[in-house]
């Protein structure tokens, strides 16, 4: 059986999908991106705002599931340009307490609303 985590605390999916899924004891997050829950806009100054937007959205379902990144085993970043990668890497490490979770980042050639980065997770509940 699975079930469907949602918060009001991250974006409403942008399609048909949701914002995560538990499926045994693990939790399938779907990609957040830099939109801003308040008020549904993307929050994309500076890279740096983006990416805390990205990693803050993610918490907020981590939580509604019961989790934190403690438990987060498999992250998937996309970059839009690989030259982002330390500034990026920097603010994501900077959510997680020691063991890093293992992890790919890919540049892909778009993004959801051409963003620059978008994350997503797997954990284990």
């Amino acid at each position: 059986m699975k079930k469907i985590i949602s918060t009001e605390k991250a974006p409403s999916a942008i399609g048909p999908y949701s914002q995560a899924v538990v499926a045994g004891n693990l939790l399938f997050t779907s990609g957040q991106i830099a939109i801003d829950p308040k008020n549904g806009e993307l929050n994309m100054a500076t890279l740096e705002i983006e990416t805390n937007q990205v990693m803050n959205n993610m918490a907020a379902v981590l939580e509604e599931a019961g989790v934190t990144f403690n438990n987060v085993v498999k992250t998937s970043i996309f970059l839009k340009n690989m030259d982002d990668f330390n500034e990026v890497n920097e603010i994501y490490a900077s959510f997680f307490n020691g063991d890093f979770p293992a992890r790919e980042t890919v540049q892909v050639a778009k993004l959801p609303k051409d963003v620059n980065v978008e994350i997503s997770m797997i954990a284990q509940l």
